[in-house]
């Protein structure tokens, strides 16, 4: 007897287990609505970040659209974790909350940090899930004052699915990155990259930079601003709720060029997506390289 109810506790603990880590993690959160102008509403959360110690890295309007603004934000517990690798984890430093004027106001959207730091951090993530787990809170209640609906959308995916994110068949993962250039040194692309966003070459942003030049490593935010292969083009295609996904990012690390495949960025970022809606921004991916490449050319 005693045996079989040993048996049976081992059987409810697996399920209590496997149920957690089945557990869904949204995609996106609603934080709320606020009233008034953009520039009100990008003030307002903008002080309420700061007031918690994040750091405003830069924003933007996606697709050139003033209804639409992109804040950047991190923090330096943030970067602190996510350079573990000196890899593409890296790019899960910085934090991304988005404005969007609707009919009823300017809806607030965060994506969602836990997410991005299971699908970037993958198998290395575990020693710091506690701390990460603070950091989401952390973030969270700095955005109390400006909502605190928090309501989910845009999909979700567990943790399982998260770390090991595959679109479908033949689709690349996180660690299939496309190298776009190699340099004669960090220095030297930095350099390059840095002058070419400045210039604004293929109707680009820099929305703003990352720079680690103790580990020679480097993360822009880049606007793609081209009205016919840019933001304006396929945002309509795949929904503009997603904003908080922009911008898109290269990553310098030390003298090679790297960006996340197009096909593995976009889906992860609009897990909703279905393969119709993939298929027409089938020329994004490409085009998304085509402007990150010219971006590494001198």
């Amino acid at each position: 007897m005693k045996t079989l109810k040993h048996f049976f506790l081992t059987i409810v603990l697996f399920l209590l287990i496997s149920n957690v880590s089945a557990q869904e993690i949204p995609s996106y959160y609603k934080v709320g609505v606020l009233k008034g102008s953009m520039q009100d509403a990008k003030t307002k959360v903008s002080n309420a970040l700061k007031a918690k110690n994040f750091k405003i890295f830069g924003s933007y309007s996606p697709a050139g659209n003033p209804s639409y603004k992109v804040i950047c934000f991190t923090r330096n517990d943030i970067y602190g974790i996510t350079l573990i690798g000196k890899d593409q984890r890296v790019l899960a430093s910085m934090q991304k909350v988005a404005l969007r004027k609707t009919a009823t106001g300017i809806e607030v959207s965060l994506l969602n940090p836990e997410y991005i730091f299971n699908a970037y951090l993958r198998d290395k993530i575990t020693p710091y899930e506690a701390k990460l787990q603070k950091i989401t809170s952390d973030i969270k209640e700095a955005l109390k004052p400006v909502g605190d609906d928090f309501t989910p959308f845009g999909g979700s995916l567990s943790k399982k699915e998260l770390r090991k994110y595959h679109y479908m068949m033949a689709m690349p993962y996180f660690d299939d990155p496309v190298e776009l250039k190699t340099f004669s040194s960090f220095e030297e692309g930095a350099r390059i990259i840095e002058n070419n966003l400045a210039a604004k070459k293929g109707n680009t942003l820099k929305v703003y930079s990352l720079r680690f030049n103790k580990s020679k490593i480097a993360v822009y935010g880049v606007g793609l601003l081209n009205k016919e292969e840019g933001e304006a083009y396929f945002l309509p295609k795949i929904g503009d709720s997603h904003i908080a996904a922009l911008p898109y990012e290269i990553l310098l690390l030390g003298n090679k060029a790297l960006m996340l495949h197009g096909k593995y960025r976009l889906a992860l970022h609009w897990p909703e997506l279905t393969m119709s809606q993939f298929m027409k921004i089938s020329s994004t991916p490409g085009d998304i390289e085509d402007m990150m490449e010219a971006l590494c050319e001198q």
